[in-house]
């Protein structure tokens, strides 16, 4: 039986059982989450409060101590693959459909099932299998939500040599109907923030909807381009065609009173400071994309970054 024969036979065996949310849907967890994200609808506090849904997964995490309700269906296809060659791998994208809103006190369960393995494919990070994990979220018997993650398990690529061909181009951002606009601005480098043409509230990232009134109307301002560092990380590996790590990756906090993500340049990834303030610029990464980045103030153009 080949190796894709041998996937296939995964789909439909569960990768976790019985799983349990190590702590019940909780205010102080809700208000953590908002804090990061920059999000104050009154949805989210006080007596009548839901989770954002978008924490859905949240519930599930283990910690550092994990879970011990896992199968071992995970281990064995990813076994199975790095012996075949197929070492390396990358998230590639993720779903999640709400089906009820959690609230503080709610008890979740879990299970988590490898719902899809495709047919061998190639890309330009390396030919792989793309593998869709299900985890359904439950709330007593009733059906809170489901998240849906896709990873590509692939084998790398050749190197080649630089005199033969360019270096490998950074993956593209994901356009759709919401973030058109942002994109489009960018390619004219300007920073365009939405305005809700409601209540005037300014939000970030593009959303179809206010998260503070609901009115679906806005409009644009352009981002004056003064922000500070308000967290930041910094990746070390994997490795990953067009990346060379170590480099930091900050949360912006801009002048406008709204955060986005996005590279800090011209300082060294060990010399970037929460508070560090920043200004934007557009970086013209090939003959296609451009994208906004921020560098430390202060910084000569020609510093690390």
């Amino acid at each position: 039986m080949d190796i894709g024969a041998r996937l296939k036979a995964f789909v439909g065996r569960a990768a976790a059982t019985a799983g349990a949310g190590k702590d019940p849907v909780n205010l102080p967890m809700i208000r953590h989450w908002c804090e990061a994200v920059g999000d104050t609808s009154p949805a989210y506090a006080g007596d009548a409060a839901i989770a954002p849904p978008t924490m859905l997964q949240a519930w599930t995490m283990g910690g550092l101590s994990g879970h011990v309700d896992r199968s071992g269906a995970h281990d064995e296809m990813f076994a199975l693959l790095d012996g075949a060659g197929y070492t390396a791998v990358v998230a590639t994208d993720c779903e999640q459909e709400y089906l009820r809103p959690l609230r503080p006190g709610d008890e979740i369960t879990f299970g988590a099932v490898i719902e899809a393995v495709s047919d061998r494919k190639t890309t330009k990070l390396g030919t792989g299998y793309f593998i869709t994990t299900r985890m359904d979220i439950r709330v007593g018997d009733e059906l809170a939500g489901t998240h849906r993650f896709r990873i590509l398990k692939y084998a790398p690529a050749s190197n080649r040599s630089a005199s033969e061909e360019p270096g490998p181009r950074r993956p593209r951002p994901v356009i759709n109907r919401d973030n058109a606009g942002f994109w489009a601005g960018v390619a004219e480098r300007r920073l365009l923030i939405q305005r809700c043409g409601g209540c005037g509230r300014l939000r970030f990232p593009w959303l179809p909807g206010c998260n503070g009134c609901g009115a679906q109307e806005w409009d644009t301002v352009e981002a004056s381009g003064d922000g500070t560092v308000f967290s930041y990380v910094v990746m070390h590996h994997p490795p990953f065609p067009a990346f060379d790590p170590p480099y930091a990756v900050a949360v912006i906090a801009l002048a406008e009173g709204v955060r986005m993500v996005s590279d800090v340049v011209g300082v060294a990834h060990d010399e970037v400071r929460v508070g560090m303030p920043v200004r934007l610029e557009f970086q013209q990464v090939d003959e296609e994309l451009v994208l906004p980045v921020f560098r430390a103030v202060g910084r000569a153009s020609g510093a690390v970054g």
